[in-house]
């Protein structure tokens, strides 16, 4: 297998970033270039000068690939990207990602052939670590959303799902709620498991019990809610939902009130992503709010430094964090609120 630039970047201990400065003649310490040049040699490096050639000619354009058009919150992130990539005089492409054409070279090709200066990954599903592995391996500029599964080399944006469960749970408790359920997302999302973690970690900080009859997995959608809705009402003792995204509270709005319940006066329920709908239904939401389009900015910030090669640690983890948006959804109870 031949090395790249990921290898030489680790035995000369240093980043890919200022490889890729060196190996553009652009300048480098000293003793960076002694390094350099002594790992390159050790390791047998050459870089691919067809694919360098192409690149030559830049594009003026960044490639956002996503894996759903009809995700409520892109166009939010979508703006926030544009905005930045207008200032540079870019233009942006946007891809469309199916399981068929999710693999490395998918990416490479948009870079390799010229289409592209450099993609930014919109997809908060789970991903396979050897695909990523290849991409960040890759001289194409990379920025991915959600989860990078830990990949050095990386660049990732998200938003803290942890806390913005755990915000959650901590309001409820303060306006009296103790039996609390959660209606969680689907397996292969990458925000599943955090905000899973941030309901069942904040339960058992402030002592509440946490009965596995209360929580429901379903995947991320208003139908979704509200047989999971159903399924709780039939099963479980509880004043309140934790809905892990907003789509899924709405189902479950609709299926308390087709019951003859009333939101809030017989259940509270919140929802997670603060999407448009969310302030429209009735009663209005309580969610936390993800900063969508700051996501964007702050994803097309970090590609345009790796694109100009002004970045001297190449991993990077960028989490940012949600705000609780207090709407008409939930009420305060009698019940004591717990420690």
């Amino acid at each position: 297998m031949s090395s790249t630039i990921i290898d030489v970047a680790r035995l000369a201990n240093t980043s890919k970033s200022t490889v890729s400065r060196y190996l553009n003649g652009q300048p480098v310490k000293k003793e960076t270039e002694e390094a350099l040049k002594k790992a390159i040699k050790e390791l047998n490096y050459h870089r691919n000068e067809n694919a360098r050639r192409l690149v030559v000619n830049k594009t003026q354009t960044i490639g956002i690939v996503v894996d759903s058009i009809t995700n409520m919150f892109y166009p939010m992130i979508f703006r926030g990207i544009e905005e930045v990539a207008k200032e540079k005089g870019f233009n942006c492409v946007f891809y469309s990602m199916t399981s068929n054409n999710y693999q490395e070279s998918y990416f490479q090709n948009l870079y390799y052939e010229g289409h592209v200066d450099g993609i930014i990954l919109i997809s908060f599903r789970k991903r396979d670590k050897e695909d990523l592995l290849k991409i960040a391996e890759s001289d194409c500029p990379v920025v991915v959303f959600g989860d990078s599964a830990g990949v050095d080399g990386l660049v990732s944006v998200d938003v803290d799902n942890y806390y913005g469960i755990s915000e959650l749970v901590k309001y409820l408790n303060r306006i009296g709620h103790r039996k609390i359920a959660y209606i969680s997302g689907p397996s292969d999302a990458a925000a599943t498991k955090c905000r899973l973690a941030g309901y069942l970690e904040t339960m058992e900080l402030l002592g509440l019990d946490i009965k596995t009859d209360l929580i429901v997995s379903t995947d991320w959608s208003n139908e979704d809610g509200y047989l999971a809705m159903n399924q709780l009402l039939n099963s479980g003792d509880f004043t309140a939902v934790v809905a892990s995204n907003d789509e899924t509270a709405i189902g479950a709005l609709r299926a308390v009130q087709e019951r003859g319940y009333n939101v809030p006066t017989d259940f509270s329920i919140t929802g997670f992503d603060d999407i448009t709908l969310s302030s429209w239904v009735y009663p209005s939401l309580t969610t936390v709010k993800q900063p969508f389009m700051e996501m964007g900015t702050k994803a097309a910030i970090e590609l345009f430094n790796r694109m100009e090669n002004r970045i001297e640690y190449f991993s990077e983890r960028h989490l940012l964090t949600p705000k609780l948006i207090i709407r008409d959804s939930c009420r305060k109870i009698s019940e004591p609120i717990s420690n």
